[in-house]
């Protein structure tokens, strides 16, 4: 194996590899991905590159009726409720920076995270606890790499764009609609057929 190739299966093995902060181990995976492909499909594995977002991973290769797979190598990961609802927001927000045009990067300060979050959390809620508890999930969705904190910001955050290939905008458009039915039930206002 060259060491183009090993720095190419090696940093993709460890975790997303990106356009903007691996430069090396992105120009290895574009030139050599179908040797990677061939590499990690022994393991059960695909390699998914967008090269228009800037992205790369692996994902498990889906099991087909009938036949028994290779052991996972990548862990199912559960998602608390609020984790959830912090990345189907950021997917929206995501959507709606794209449909404006202009600028490739969506920035967010973290008191504009809290004020998506918190209208989906319980009235009456103490407030230093519920900015806690906000700061809680960011943390969670920063250590999942969908949020990157801006280096010299503490309170500045970039919202990776591999969040699209996770949450697609079928999966968004029903969990919106969850949302809606969700926030009447929160305010405690049915709304009158």
């Amino acid at each position: 194996m060259s060491a183009e190739l090993s720095l190419a299966v090696t940093q993709v093995m460890k975790g997303v590899v990106y356009r903007d902060t691996h430069e090396k181990a992105w120009r290895y995976l574009l030139d050599l991905q179908a040797q990677v492909r061939d590499h990690v499909a022994v393991l059960g594995l695909l390699l998914v590159i967008d090269e228009a977002e800037g992205y790369a991973f692996l994902r498990s290769r889906p099991e087909q009726e009938g036949e028994e797979g290779p052991p996972r190598l990548i862990p199912r990961r559960s998602l608390s409720f609020h984790v959830s609802l912090l990345l189907a927001l950021l997917r929206k927000r995501l959507a709606e920076f794209d449909a404006r045009g202009g600028d490739i990067r969506l920035m967010l300060t973290r008191d504009q995270i809290v004020e998506m979050l918190a209208i989906f959390l319980p009235e009456g809620s103490n407030e230093a606890r519920l900015v806690n508890q906000v700061d809680a999930h960011i943390n969670k969705v920063v250590e999942l790499g969908f949020l990157r904190r801006v280096t010299g910001q503490d309170n500045l955050f970039e919202v990776r764009r591999i969040l699209k290939a996770f949450v697609d905008g079928q999966w968004l458009a029903g969990f919106e609609q969850g949302l809606a039915t969700y926030a009447v039930q929160l305010s405690g206002t049915e709304e009158k057929p």
